[in-house]
């Protein structure tokens, strides 16, 4: 009988506490469980975008970009605008800018071109699509002779990956600058992070030469 009388003592002590902290503990655990829905969902909903996304950028990128006018120029810049918006979330939106940049440079639309890359450079997924629409924005800098805005734009690049080719850029505004002590330091640099088999690679040596 006393332990009945316990159990029963005890049961009370539950019920008390249930009364005052159930509903709390319940809508924890809702909450939790919706969570975890939620992101099952959200994780399928995401899986979903990324295939439609990848569909959309195999298509846009389908066109050669040596076969570009200013025509599909102007059709692959709407279309990875499409893409920007409709899956902002997934890489292939930072991608298809990059894209779409290239083309409207080979259509001789630079403005329009770099307008995407700096999309890219701002909304894109990947750090690397960052830092390539970096290097391409530096690149329409350096022609139209905003030698330190590219200056600057490629002091923002932080991935020792792009040394190569960031000091290549750098030795061409060194060059423009007239400071051919400096520019070769830079082509220099520039070929001790690139790859050896690569065109940029034989460019950057062949001005490198030049120099003396």
């Amino acid at each position: 009988m006393a332990y009945d009388l316990e159990e029963q003592e005890q049961l009370d002590e539950f019920r008390a506490w249930w009364n005052k902290n159930g509903k709390l503990v319940t809508r924890l655990v809702i909450v939790a469980a919706l969570s975890y829905g939620g992101w099952q969902a959200y994780q399928t909903w995401m899986n979903s975008k990324s295939t439609d996304a990848s569909t959309a950028y195999q298509t846009l990128i389908s066109t050669p970009l040596s076969e570009v006018d200013s025509k599909k120029a102007e059709q692959i810049s709407t279309d990875a605008q499409a893409i920007a918006a409709d899956y902002s979330m997934t890489p292939y939106a930072g991608r298809a800018a990059l894209f779409a940049a290239r083309a409207l440079h080979e259509a001789k639309q630079s403005e329009a071109a770099e307008k995407q890359l700096r999309w890219a450079l701002t909304e894109a997924k990947e750090p690397a699509i960052k830092h390539m629409a970096a290097i391409e924005i530096a690149g329409l800098q350096i022609e139209r002779n905003a030698l330190d805005e590219a200056k600057k734009t490629l002091s923002t690049i932080d991935d020792k990956g792009f040394d190569g080719i960031k000091n290549a850029l750098l030795g061409d505004i060194l060059m423009a600058s007239k400071q051919e002590k400096e520019a070769k330091e830079a082509y220099n640099k520039a070929l001790q992070g690139l790859d050896p088999e690569g065109k940029l690679f034989y460019l950057t040596q062949q001005k490198l030469d030049a120099l003396g």
